[in-house]
């Protein structure tokens, strides 16, 4: 089952804020490759290459896993529906 958009969505509000617990909080919940890529991004931002990968290839998003996390993050955000393209 697909985890709920807005709780996705706050998730990536709470990484741009660098509020990384509380986002990760929300994306261990869900199994999706949405919140997987997610999930990717937060461990990419915690040092943590291993972990990260393993979300990357779960979310079968590895071609980002250099990406810069910032924008990374911008385009989750668009993915998931959010008409702030900012």
């Amino acid at each position: 089952m697909a985890a709920p958009n807005d709780e996705l969505l706050l998730a990536v509000e709470l990484a741009l804020a660098q509020h990384w617990d509380a986002a990760h909080d929300i994306v261990q919940k869900h199994d999706d490759v949405m919140a997987a890529w997610l999930h990717a991004v937060l461990h990419k931002v915690e040092g943590d290459p291993g972990n990260a990968r393993y979300w990357y290839h779960r979310a079968g998003q590895l071609d980002h896993f250099d990406d810069d996390p910032h924008q990374e993050l911008k385009a989750i955000k668009v993915e998931l529906g959010s008409d702030d393209r900012a």
